[in-house]
């Protein structure tokens, strides 16, 4: 069944969408009356729709069920990922919302070999979110996942005081990650680096932050690799893939 998000609540029986969720039914999927969609709002609902017409670039649905969507994790999960060469931090965006990050921040580190322009990042940006929208209807999130401004590394600090525990994960070695991650995580930040890794006094900085140092494993993941490995190992131990 089709899925798509919409920005305000739906309280009555008939309901009419309009922009570009309109346009995707009408001209990309060709949709007609008779169809069945899902509209998910911001207070956590799923509507169960069909179509019954079409008028003004708008389609009107009647909502033959709501629910609270189910399809949420119970943990927060923030993912902040070093800028990556090429088009390898698409797949990361996308994979992660398909896991079920809650947000999904681009950040720049000392080996970090792309450092794109103010400009550049603004349209990367827009870019990227559009693959989390994607992303999100396919795999039938209950919300979109934001995907933030680009930061520097040394900004990192004050943003990981709201996470209940940040964990940043190291080439070189660290702590088991289910060692780290308890039941009563709720809002978990998850570090990890550009193609060359981090500087050793950059994960000092972190430990000092009162990061926690992890690994993912004796072997050394590609960097488009590491952020899934450790967004999946961490929905597991919370009970978030089962």
């Amino acid at each position: 069944m089709a899925w798509f998000f919409e920005n305000e609540e739906i309280k009555t029986e008939y309901y009419q969408i309009a922009g570009e969720n309109a346009h995707h039914i009408t001209k990309s999927l060709r949709m007609k009356v008779g169809e069945s969609l899902t509209l998910c709002t911001l207070d956590g609902k799923r509507h169960d729709c069909v179509i019954t017409g079409f008028s003004n670039d708008t389609v009107i649905v009647r909502v033959l069920s709501s629910t609270m969507c189910e399809q949420e994790p119970d943990i927060k999960v923030s993912v902040f990922v070093a800028l990556l060469k090429g088009d390898k931090f698409d797949d990361v965006i996308q994979k992660a919302v398909e896991l079920g990050a809650y947000e999904i921040t681009p950040f720049i580190s000392a080996r970090c070999i792309s450092r794109p322009e103010k400009k550049q990042l603004i349209k990367k940006r827009e870019r990227w979110q559009k693959i989390a929208d994607n992303a999100a209807s396919q795999s039938r999130r209950a919300i979109i996942p934001k995907v933030c401004d680009c930061i520097d590394i040394n900004e990192m600090d004050n943003i990981l005081k709201d996470f209940d525990k940040s964990i940043v994960f190291y080439e070189c070695g660290g702590e088991k990650i289910k060692n780290i991650v308890t039941e009563n995580d709720k809002k978990i930040a998850l570090i990890t680096g550009s193609e060359g890794g981090f500087e050793e006094s950059e994960i000092n900085a972190l430990k000092n932050a009162g990061v926690n140092v992890a690994t993912l494993g004796k072997r050394i993941l590609r960097a488009q690799t590491a952020p899934i490995a450790a967004l999946c190992s961490v929905m597991f131990i919370s009970g978030n893939l089962e």
